[in-house]
């Protein structure tokens, strides 16, 4: 049975810092020496260009033996006259053919551990390049008109085009990567049918001709369910979302499987292209494990925000009776905590679930200590580049203020919606995020007045030419409207200040100055940052550190005519981790007069 199968989505990842080292190859000869300080044992010398010599003294036949004490001079000479073919072959497989290679022989009397040196001197000549390049096909694709866009972007992406200089290396590479693109889309069963590299060694140029093979194109058939216990096929079509007769598609089944093993009933998702039957109805082999009904984690960490922080959090995939999954989590750090759960329903044959929730809430983050208790019911949809939901809140606060308490009590209705158009994550290079999220209500209590409240947040992602990096720039806006008189839960309002707003400022630092002279919520809120990301080089290739510097600003009041803009600049570092970015961030706030340190991890847009 011919299968094609895709990793596992699941990685169990551990934050980690490691040292970078890397060994010069270039010492080679003296760590040869030292190798082969014994008597009977020979010396290798290699004087060419740095690049061709390091790549001589890793892969030469020849060094395999030189720690060998038992070798006469005539096997040596054997040896060395082998090693001169070996390393014009070597040569070849960089694109020089035409090298010149001397191999000389030294005996007791000259330096050299054992008084035993082998000498090679190379001149690797001019590299050969590509100066033509032909990718014909075979197979279903030339009788699709849809495909024709398929083989222009194979031609388009070929990695050794004409003008580069030919490598063995390239033109493995090169060919594998056209198999893989051809493999991905519609046609899993791909294959190479011909290749040939025609090199002339007197002009140093390479022709190059690829003919691939598609095989039957394939479309998505139904899906075979390996695993089950509690849980019902229906739930795992619904997630999956592969319509059959979907053409094959590599990044579809993928993303059906991220989203299986993402929505946190299954601990495993394995999803396998059946392609031993009917092309045109491959059935999709899901194999999974279901999450245990009952998941208890404890957390401990840090941030620069609230400091150290213990969470514990319960799940239960299945409540008795209804089947919804209820989650509930305690949360304890330096200026929160928080109790609450959340039960939401299996989602339903449009992909929408219900959900309710009750949180408590302890937030002393601020200058102002507040208290409050929120009831939410609504339905949600979380889709690949689009989340919509709905939902009816209760809001009580209870705020204190040099001793002044205030109470207040709210109910609402509000909707959002957020999209995202990157081209990668948890780390883009270029697209941008909008969301949006805008409600209504009424206030409780002896003073009933109604409320809108409007919150608006958006992240740009440009490329910038190569080695320059990327420019981010991201803006947030909320408001809410209502008459002077008002009493509002502090919930419903807005501050700012932290790792994720205004870096350079505490969390919740930039706010309404109350007359008591502390820094309270305020009705109306403006933030915005630029950022220039900058890959660090090293040894010439970007690494998986950026370096960063940006501008911050932000601004909360009661009116908008009071805005004045907070200022943070800095600079900071990026590492894409295995759990997404870790930033570090270095911040003066220039309304504080002070620097401050910001640590977070992750992308969330």
């Amino acid at each position: 049975m011919k299968k094609l199968v895709l990793a596992p989505a699941f990685f169990v990842c551990m934050l980690v810092f490691a040292c970078l080292a890397r060994a010069q190859v270039a010492a080679a000869p003296a760590d040869v020496a030292a190798e082969a300080n014994l008597p009977g044992a020979f010396d290798v010398q290699v004087d060419a260009p740095a690049d061709v010599r390091d790549f001589l003294l890793r892969n030469l036949e020849l060094m395999r033996y030189r720690t060998l004490t038992d070798l006469d001079d005539g096997e040596l000479q054997r040896l060395a006259r082998t090693a001169e073919q070996d390393a014009r072959a070597l040569l070849a497989t960089l694109g020089y053919f035409s090298p010149t290679v001397g191999v000389q022989l030294r005996t007791p009397g000259a330096a050299g551990p054992g008084g035993r040196q082998v000498v090679m001197a190379v001149q690797p000549g001019s590299a050969t390049v590509v100066t033509e390049v032909a990718v014909s096909f075979t197979g279903d694709i030339l009788r699709m008109p849809q495909a024709d866009q398929q083989r222009e972007a194979i031609r388009t992406r070929w990695a050794l085009p004409a003008g580069k200089r030919f490598t063995q290396a390239g033109w493995d590479e090169a060919k594998s990567q056209a198999l893989r693109q051809l493999g991905a889309q519609n046609f899993p069963l791909a294959q190479l049918a011909q290749s040939r590299a025609a090199i002339n060694p007197d002009t140093q140029t390479a022709q190059l001709s690829l003919t691939l093979e598609s095989g039957p194109a394939y479309q998505f058939g139904g899906l075979r369910i390996d695993g089950l216990g509690r849980f019902d096929a229906a739930l795992v079509e619904r997630i999956a979302r592969l319509k059959p007769g979907t053409p094959y598609d590599q990044a579809l089944l993928f993303e059906a499987q991220r989203r299986l093993q993402d929505s946190g009933y299954f601990d495993s998702v394995f999803l396998t292209l059946q392609t031993d039957g009917e092309p045109g109805a491959a059935p999709v082999l899901v194999t999974l494990r279901e999450a245990t009904r009952n998941k208890l984690v404890l957390g401990i960490g840090a941030s620069t925000d609230s400091g150290p922080r213990l969470s514990v959090e319960h799940t239960n995939q299945q409540l008795p009776g209804i089947g919804w999954r209820a989650v509930s989590k305690l949360v304890l750090d330096r200026n929160k905590q928080l109790a609450g759960t959340e039960l939401s329903s299996t989602p339903d044959e449009g992909n929408w679930r219900w959900l309710t929730s009750a949180q408590l809430l302890n937030d002393g983050a601020s200058d102002v200590k507040v208290q409050s208790q929120t009831l939410r019911l609504g339905r949600s949809k979380a889709a690949d580049a689009f989340d919509r939901n709905y939902y009816l809140e209760y809001n009580r606060a209870r705020s204190t203020d040099a001793g002044q308490v205030t109470r207040a009590q709210s109910v609402s209705a509000s909707y959002a919606w957020t999209q995202r158009n990157f081209d990668s994550l948890p780390f883009p290079s270029s697209g941008f995020g909008l969301g949006a999220e805008l409600g209504g209500g009424m206030t409780l209590g002896d003073q009933r007045a109604p409320f809108l409240r409007a919150q608006v947040h958006w992240l740009g992602v440009w490329p910038l030419p190569a080695g320059v990096g990327r420019l981010t720039a991201r803006t947030q806006g909320g408001a809410v409207l209502a008459r002077d008189s008002a009493v509002l839960p502090v919930t419903q309002l807005f501050l700012s200040g932290g790792d994720t707003t205004v870096r350079g400022y505490a969390y919740h630092d930039i706010g309404v100055i109350s007359p008591t002279g502390r820094t309270t919520a305020g009705r109306f809120m403006a933030n915005g940052s630029v950022e220039w990301q900058r890959p660090i080089q090293v040894n010439g290739q970007a690494s998986d550190w950026e370096g960063t510097l940006f501008v911050d600003g932000g601004s909360v009041a009661d009116r908008p005519g009071d805005f004045k803009a907070k200022i943070g600049i800095g600079a900071g570092a990026r590492w894409k981790s295995p759990i997404g970015p870790l930033q570090t961030d270095l911040a003066y706030g220039v309304a504080a007069k002070r620097l401050r340190l910001h640590l977070t991890v992750g992308f969330t847009f």
